[in-house]
């Protein structure tokens, strides 16, 4: 850590590079909370029994479901063309290009993670990497990059630097951390990249600037929520951290009462040694019992718990549950929840509305992220891969972001074939977003030969009918 922090202050000069030092530690500490290890605690030495620690980690759920209700469909990818009947071929090939590259990246898989990073961690990089074979897209979290802003545009990167450690040697000699830094000299953007040791001297330089003749950094910075100019973000997972301590010590202290009031005490008066000895737990166990004192008859005779609190345990539990499910908008759809509840696709829609704004709002952050990662794609790809293709004519690069609704593929479908119907969609389109068929442009010709085969059925009829008249 020591010499991350070097690196740190290098780069990123006064309040902020410290900042950025601080942010770092507590970055860790949410990845804690969100993966269990952070929500451990301390309990009293020398008691007579041991107390338990359950933990429910909700947390975690309920950062996936945020994740997964956002992104588990991947968002439709789209290039159209201004001017469709001079440039249509050429905006196919775009996109013939765009969804090669995200196929072989897996992207629908690394976007969904990498919500969840940002969601976690405050901020994530999306990062472009290329060679002459293809481009690369990737997201790191929080704890494995820094990086500087324009003074006057916050977002406008002039400096980003990644870094992690690849291994878990304790002498710093040993220690082994890999660093790379973009920056932006002159128009142009710089790559050097190196291997350094735990006192931060190099061990192994791998590329030193190294000139990737583009004119912008391949890494887009995508801030969770936070305010103008906020280069830092904010975790959802501070959000709910609280209630969630609270949920495992009422779970815990629950089954400590359960332990201590479930087993009745047996109240024995007046009884000899030799009957106490005796005694027995066991089905249809018998007693004889024997008095201490022939002037007093023995009594042997159980105390069961009159202990009650089940009614605000269970206030004070779902409180803090329902808390968290409320603080980031996720609806609790568990069955006992959804006992008298209309279980329609627009009662389910409005169930998620909430959290649908609330996605909506994340949105505004990740479409433009998104919708810079396939111009910076198509840009790289032209100066690495493929020097032919033509990005000179005017395109709209189309980002449509799906939820997983019940009634939404009916829905959408009905209007997506509207727009067919109306020549704003083509049908390749529509058989490409709905997998119809693997092959879309087989499809149309099987549709156009159909097509034709009943035209000429038609046609023949006819010409029958009249000869004969």
């Amino acid at each position: 850590m020591q010499a991350l922090n070097k690196f740190i202050k290098a780069e990123l000069e006064g309040i902020f590079g410290d900042c950025v030092i601080r942010d770092l530690k507590e970055i860790i500490d949410l990845y804690r909370q969100y993966d269990g290890s952070g929500q451990d605690w301390e309990v009293k030495q020398n008691l007579d029994y041991k107390p338990s620690k359950s933990r429910t980690n909700i947390i975690k759920k309920l950062i996936k479901e945020e994740a997964r209700f956002m992104f588990s469909r991947s968002p439709e990818i789209r290039i159209e063309a201004i001017d469709k009947q001079k440039d249509g071929e050429k905006a196919e090939k775009l996109n013939h290009i765009i969804n090669k590259i995200l196929k072989e990246n897996n992207f629908g898989d690394k976007l969904l993670k990498g919500a969840r990073d940002c969601f976690i961690g405050k901020r994530v990089a999306l990062k472009l990497s290329a060679d002459e074979t293809r481009v690369k897209p990737l997201f790191r979290p929080s704890m494995e990059f820094i990086f500087d802003t324009d003074a006057e545009d916050s977002d406008r990167l002039i400096k980003v630097i990644f870094f992690y450690q690849q291994n878990d040697s304790i002498d710093k000699k040993d220690q082994r951390i890999w660093k790379q830094k973009y920056w932006i000299e002159n128009g142009q953007c710089y790559l050097t990249e190196a291997v350094y040791d735990g006192h931060a001297r190099v061990i192994d330089i791998i590329k030193e600037n190294e000139p990737l003749n583009i004119d912008f950094i391949p890494v887009k910075v995508i801030i969770n929520d936070g305010l103008t100019g906020d280069l830092i973000g904010e975790s959802d997972v501070t959000e709910i951290e609280e209630n969630q301590e609270a949920y495992n010590h009422l779970k815990s202290d629950d089954l400590d009462a359960l332990k201590f009031n479930m087993f009745p005490i047996k109240l024995g008066k007046n009884l000899s040694e030799a009957t106490t000895e005796k005694l027995s737990i066991a089905p249809n166990a018998f007693v004889d019992g024997q008095s201490e004192n022939e002037d007093r008859d023995c009594d042997l005779s159980v105390v069961e718990s009159t202990f009650n609190y089940e009614t605000k345990y269970l206030e004070s539990i779902n409180r803090a549950k329902n808390d968290m499910y409320e603080l980031l908008n996720v609806p609790n759809v568990s069955l006992e929840q959804l006992k008298g509840l209309m279980q329609s696709g627009k009662s389910m829609k409005a169930l998620y509305w909430n959290l649908i704004t609330r996605c909506n709002e994340k949105w505004t952050v990740w479409h433009c992220a998104l919708e810079w990662m396939i111009e910076s794609i198509l840009k790289m790809h032209k100066v690495y891969v493929d020097k032919s293709i033509d990005l000179d004519f005017d395109y709209a690069i189309n980002i449509t972001l799906l939820y997983s609704l019940p009634e939404d593929d009916q829905a959408e479908k009905q209007n997506d074939l509207a727009e067919v119907n109306a020549n704003v969609r083509s049908k390749k389109s529509y058989i490409q977003k709905w997998s119809i068929a693997d092959d879309a442009d087989a499809e149309l010709e099987q549709i156009a030969k159909e097509q034709s085969m009943f035209q000429d059925a038609f046609l023949g009829s006819v010409n029958s009918e009249l000869e004969n008249e």
